[in-house]
């Protein structure tokens, strides 16, 4: 199954510690993706943060690693993303799992870059 965000990109410390908070909404096509300049642990919380997310952990290649479905808002507890993570799609909470994205889907988009299993369209 194919699905398509438009996304803002989180590609600073300050924009990746800012991410969504304080947001009311978020339209159904339309996400934030999380860019890091080199693989890492990642873990990500709710602090600030309005609405349930889904949380997508990707490795340099855009490959899915883990999913984490309906993060809670506002919730401090730490969300565990594994190691080898470079990219973060933050969608909707519940969109993964009716779009179909499971560990081993691809994420493709131009940052992804040389990296990417296959090339964006």
């Amino acid at each position: 199954m194919r699905q398509s965000f438009i996304v803002e990109l989180a590609e600073t410390p300050e924009a990746r510690a800012r991410g969504l908070m304080h947001r009311e909404s978020l339209a159904p096509d339309a996400g934030m993706l999380f860019v890091y300049e080199t693989p890492r642990r990642a873990e990500f919380w709710m602090k600030d943060t309005l609405i349930a997310l889904d949380m997508v952990f990707a490795d340099p290649a855009g490959l899915v690693t883990h999913v984490h479905e309906n993060a809670v808002p506002g919730d401090l507890t730490p969300i565990p993303g594994g190691e080898g993570v470079k990219f973060v799609l933050e969608i909707n909470g519940g969109l993964a799992r009716r779009a179909g994205i499971v560990p081993g889907s691809q994420l493709r988009h131009p940052v992804i870059g040389k990296d990417a299993l296959w090339p964006c369209e």
